[in-house]
């Protein structure tokens, strides 16, 4: 299977997937937000934020800081494992953000792949009210995702779960320009 086979998109709730492993769009103290964080802490139960209460600060109300990855259970989820990522705000581009949202799909996969897990789901990470742009953040996704698949054989299956029909287009189109460029 070719590394753009392992890459599905598809449109839906990423809290209703049934995979080994989704990826929650967090904030730096793991416990809880809007969007994705929000939906993914409520699905999971409040065992989740337990869980994330018990990951050590690496500074005082930072648990994970941006751009890297943090694993819990996934307790009330269909999914197994709750790989928890900070995506970077959006500052123009002048402050590293294409770097850490790169980061923040590298260090999900390589998680994934230390944990061995077989199929993965991600959201679009800091595209919403971190307002990271979409064309470009669905480039840079597809492109860490694709470098990763390229040299490791786990996770399996990657999943990119589209809230709206916007993020699934972009997402396609990364891919297939992906696949035009080789």
């Amino acid at each position: 299977m070719t590394t753009v086979e392992r890459i599905h998109i598809v449109q839906g709730d990423i809290t209703g997937l049934e995979v080994d492993a989704i990826v929650n769009a967090a904030n730096q103290t793991l416990l809880g937000g809007g969007g994705v964080d929000g939906a993914v802490h409520r699905r999971a139960g409040p065992e989740l934020v337990s869980a994330c209460r018990a990951v050590a600060e690496v500074r005082p109300g930072v648990r994970c800081p941006t751009g890297q990855a943090r694993l819990t259970p996934g307790f009330l989820l269909p999914a197994r494992y709750v790989i928890h990522t900070v995506g970077p705000i959006w500052h123009g581009g002048q402050r590293g953000e294409d770097g850490l949202l790169a980061a923040c799909y590298e260090n999900s996969l390589r998680l994934a792949a230390e944990h061995a897990i077989e199929s993965i789901a991600f959201a679009a990470i800091s595209c919403g009210v971190y307002r990271f742009p979409l064309q470009r953040a669905a480039r840079i996704s597809i492109q860490a995702i694709c470098d990763h698949l390229a040299r490791a054989a786990r996770p399996e299956t990657v999943w990119l779960v589209a809230f709206e029909t916007e993020v699934a287009r972009a997402w396609s189109e990364a891919l297939s320009a992906r696949l035009s460029n080789g």
